[in-house]
């Protein structure tokens, strides 16, 4: 379900996160707490940690509104192309400035839509410890809250049948956090500005991620 314009499409989101629906409580016992905090309208950015690869497909199910997620290019292959392009996932070269992924992300924000972004660029420990300026630079440009999302219980242990994903039946935590904005108000968008946007959402993140793992236990 992709526009004429090559756009993702609102309605392609939708479908993406019933299936993420159909999935993530199918297979899993997801516990979703303070999903009433992302914005029910209006651009947002939902911030997430990385740490395994069914975080995104967790978030796109269990979010209260549909989530175009920028996706490295690497997973587009095969009959996973259309699937993804399909349900409004967006496709990204992260080894150079992708001008069509940057474009296609802030159309999300510009028509109102949520970007789902992991901010550290890659699956790793997924503590926000090291962050791209990717985020900062959505974030500034078109002026959207940001939503951290900290996903937990995803790695704790492997499955029996299916050692590379989570248990089947077995709890995942995804909380959400207050929104706020990245700027300083001053509206500029310099190298500079961006840096010290980058500092903010990662102490706003990082912080978010160890309040989450104290009250879920995690």
């Amino acid at each position: 379900m992709i526009r004429a314009t090559g756009r993702p499409s609102p309605r392609g989101a939708a479908v993406g996160r019933g299936i993420g629906i159909g999935l993530m409580y199918g297979l899993w016992k997801p516990r979703v707490l303070g999903a009433w905090r992302v914005p029910a309208s209006g651009p947002v950015i939902l911030a997430v940690n990385h740490s395994h690869n069914i975080d995104g497909p967790m978030l796109m199910g269990t979010a209260p509104r549909p989530v175009h997620f920028l996706i490295k290019k690497e997973a587009f292959v095969g009959p996973l192309d259309p699937f993804l392009r399909g349900i409004g996932q967006l496709k990204v070269d992260r080894t150079t400035v992708d001008r069509t992924a940057i474009t296609d992300a802030l159309g999300v924000l510009e028509e109102g839509g949520a970007l789902g972004i992991f901010p550290e660029g890659t699956r790793g420990e997924g503590d926000f410890a090291s962050l791209r300026a990717g985020l900062a630079y959505f974030a500034v440009r078109s002026g959207a809250p940001i939503v951290p999302v900290a996903v937990l219980g995803s790695t704790e242990r492997r499955g029996r049948l299916i050692s590379a994903l989570p248990p089947l039946r077995s709890r995942v935590d995804v909380v959400f956090g207050d929104a706020f904005e990245a700027g300083d108000g001053s509206g500029r968008r310099t190298r500079k500005a961006l840096d010290e946007a980058t500092v903010r959402i990662q102490a706003r993140l990082t912080a978010h991620l160890d309040e989450a793992r104290r009250f879920t236990g995690r």
